[in-house]
């Protein structure tokens, strides 16, 4: 069969010129493009349970930090008014008003028990999130030269065996009553040997990966020991640490709440002093609202963040993303 090459338009040199071959473009492999992130977070927010729970953990933390800087809380300001305190909620607003801040009733000094908590709340998670920052922060970095090196290896071991073989409350409760019980003191006790459990679990994570084909071989290049820890091993770990950081930062409050339960915590007013100073109200009929509201929101804050960690956590596995 003919063809008119005229009704191209194109002359036979622009037909048949020749056609250079470029070895760097016969490299590259069609695929899609694929965005670790991107794909961590579309397999977050394909279960619609974490939606919900995101939108919880966002209604607390924006009760936490902006509702107190719109309202003016005042803890001794009703402290003169016998007959406000330790009112239940229809009782408080029915003699003090019909309003939020009056909806889990008023304390000891006739202070609002709403406003108190979300105070509370607002010391407790920063308190939280200072120490996670901390600790992981130190923990993962060492951990990782601590699992790849053999001579850190041998140091560390030591100061593990010495500092883990001492009970971390107690190790707290002793910073605490060195020191004055303040926000910044806390954070001490709480981080001063926090992170050497961390590092300690990432060292055992490097161990069993330390030695694989691609980092056998990237030693072999000269590489070095930190820069093989930091850009071969830490990245293929991020699912376990993003678990580890949903374990973190659920674990000070509880350990915050507890300390003041038993008199050692706050000087501020945070959830747990709260709940210490309401003690006597759980067992009062009619002062139930003074403990177990601060108990209930330190609970939901703690399994909210809890969930939120361990879901993100299991997203972040790239066997999760096929």
């Amino acid at each position: 069969m003919d063809f008119d090459l005229s009704s191209y338009g194109l002359t036979d040199e622009e037909l048949f010129a020749p056609v250079d071959h470029s070895g760097l473009e016969s490299e590259k492999i069609t695929a899609p493009r694929y965005s670790y992130w991107q794909s961590v977070f579309r397999v977050f927010f394909k279960n619609k349970l974490n939606i919900v729970i995101l939108v919880v953990l966002a209604i607390l933390v924006a009760f936490a930090y902006l509702y107190p800087m719109l309202t003016e809380y005042d803890r001794f300001g009703n402290l003169m008014n016998a007959e406000a305190k330790h009112l239940s909620p229809s009782a408080a607003m029915g003699q003090l008003g019909y309003n939020i801040h009056w909806v889990l009733g008023t304390g000891g000094s006739g202070q609002s028990t709403f406003d108190a908590i979300w105070n509370g709340a607002q010391i407790s998670i920063s308190l939280a999130l200072c120490c996670a920052a901390i600790n992981m922060t130190v923990g993962v970095l060492v951990g990782a030269v601590w699992g790849f090196s053999k001579r850190v290896d041998a140091v560390m071991m030591e100061v593990y065996n010495i500092i883990g073989n001492v009970p971390y409350i107690l190790f707290i409760s002793v910073m605490v009553m060195l020191f004055t019980a303040s926000f910044w003191t806390m954070v001490l006790a709480l981080t001063i040997t926090g992170w050497l459990g961390i590092a300690y679990f990432i060292r055992t994570q490097v161990v069993i990966i330390r030695d694989r084909e691609y980092n056998l071989a990237s030693k072999c290049l000269g590489t070095s020991t930190v820069k093989i820890a930091m850009k071969n091993i830490l990245p293929f770990m991020t699912s376990v640490i993003v678990t580890m950081l949903a374990t973190e930062i659920p674990s000070y409050i509880s350990y915050e709440v507890f300390l003041s339960y038993i008199g050692m915590g706050l000087s501020e007013m945070s959830l747990g002093r709260l709940i210490f100073e309401a003690e006597s109200a759980m067992v009062t009929p009619g002062w139930g609202f003074e403990f177990w509201s601060p108990v209930a929101v330190a609970s939901v804050i703690t399994v909210v963040l809890y969930v939120v960690g361990q879901n993100l956590g299991d997203a972040s596995d790239p066997r999760t993303h096929m």
